[in-house]
């Protein structure tokens, strides 16, 4: 998942990035409401985190334009919006929801919490509506960063499950490197690096050991896939 931190506050912003980017997610930051809108045209988001006072202009803006249809968007998917701000009135929370964000979290927070609000809107989704996703033998608990094939517990470090994820959510379509690039890295990836080869190569020996069928394929020129496996019956986890 790829999030947006609109947020002029230097250190703040490089304390989320550190925190989220532990928990699997790519993070690009904006300082700006121009700036914001310029990576909204270029890059797809899921989430974006979201200050109210910025130095040309307001959240609330933003996120009107956003909802109105007035800022290009990359995929034309609009992100959830999560408002992040010392503004704590009543009157600028009801303001906040009532433009179109999709949550309102009032500084200080803790990250722990930031973190659920982020997973309630990411469950949101349609393609992430199930807390628990199932392919086959393979089944991911996003919520609690594990996942397994059959009752074998997958040791995956974090870009390997967010990748893992990202195609589960999309089941016998084949992923180019560079969609997964651009959802599973942020900005600061270099393009003509090997990364993506390199992650799904690690994460592809993981999924299958000890004879297993082949859980995921490379389809030369244009990308990869989830093979279609059978579901195992015995064995599994709750």
């Amino acid at each position: 998942m790829r999030l947006l931190i609109v947020e002029d506050e230097a250190g703040l912003v490089s304390a989320l990035q550190v925190a989220l980017r532990r928990e699997g997610y790519a993070v690009d930051q904006a300082r700006t409401v121009a700036e914001a809108r310029d990576k909204l045209g270029l890059n797809p988001y899921d989430v974006v985190l979201l200050d109210i006072t910025l130095p040309d202009g307001t959240g609330f803006d933003l996120t009107r334009a956003i909802r109105a249809g007035r800022i290009p968007l990359a995929d034309g998917d609009p992100p959830r919006i999560l408002m992040l701000t010392a503004r704590g009135r009543l009157t600028d929370r009801v303001t906040g929801l009532d433009v179109g964000a999709d949550d309102y979290l009032v500084k200080p927070f803790a990250i722990i919490e930031l973190s659920a609000r982020i997973r309630a809107l990411l469950r949101r989704e349609a393609r992430e509506a199930a807390a628990v996703l199932v392919h086959g033998p393979i089944r991911l608990d996003a919520a609690r960063q594990l996942a397994w094939r059959g009752a074998r517990e997958l040791v995956l470090t974090r870009k390997e499950f967010a990748v893992l994820r990202y195609l589960m959510n999309r089941p016998a379509y084949v992923v180019p490197a560079e969609e997964l690039l651009e959802h599973v890295w942020d900005e600061n990836a270099d393009p003509f690096t090997q990364t993506v080869r390199v992650t799904v190569g690690t994460l592809r020996r993981k999924l299958t050991v000890d004879g297993e069928d082949p859980a995921l394929e490379t389809v030369i020129g244009r990308g990869y896939r989830l093979r279609e496996l059978p579901a195992t019956v015995e064995g599994v986890p709750a």
